[in-house]
């Protein structure tokens, strides 16, 4: 069965080893990246930090288009924060339920990760994912965050296909 990805997740290095990379380094992984997720026909890609590290104030979401991918580079790494900040940005007249609060966590995108790809050990989590691992399908590299490039992803997008995604269910 073709499983349907409308939204990759790749959750890798720390902020430190983000700013490593030149401006030019970055556009080329985000034109590179991108255009692997919107050759799989996803509408999003995220790239999250693993981990906030140091200066978190100076953390901004930030955007960029690739084909029909929209791409979010989001350095916040702190799952439990990204929380708190969405339980702040509901109205009164908003009802505090999954749908009003996943709405929220994945804004820009409009949908959950279906694919997240974490980048080293498959025997640590990062903390950026407290809400994201209900239901997506994770795909472990053991790789630093400069050694990813297109190929890794376009496997974990094959490894994504391959799955019989059960959202929480039991084989029958």
């Amino acid at each position: 069965m073709q499983q349907v990805l409308r939204h990759v997740m790749v959750v890798g290095g720390t902020l430190r080893e983000w700013g490593h990379l030149s401006h030019d380094r970055w556009q080329q992984r985000v034109e590179c990246l991108g255009a692997v997720a919107d050759q799989a026909g996803a509408s999003f890609l995220t790239l999250r930090s693993f981990e906030s590290g140091e200066n978190p104030d100076e953390q901004e979401l930030w955007e960029h288009q690739v084909g029909s991918c929209r791409v979010i580079i989001d350095p916040c790494g702190d799952g439990r924060e990204r929380f708190a900040e969405a339980m702040g940005r509901l109205r009164p007249e908003d009802p505090v339920n999954e749908a009003t609060v996943a709405e929220i966590l994945y804004s820009p995108a409009d949908c959950e990760p279906d694919l997240i790809v974490v980048l080293g050990p498959s025997t640590r989590l990062p903390p950026s994912l407290v809400w994201e691992l209900a239901y997506g399908e994770l795909v472990f590299l053991p790789l630093a965050w400069e050694q990813l490039d297109a190929e890794h992803l376009v496997d974990a997008i094959a490894a994504f296909a391959q799955r019989e995604r059960r959202f929480g269910g039991l084989e029958e």
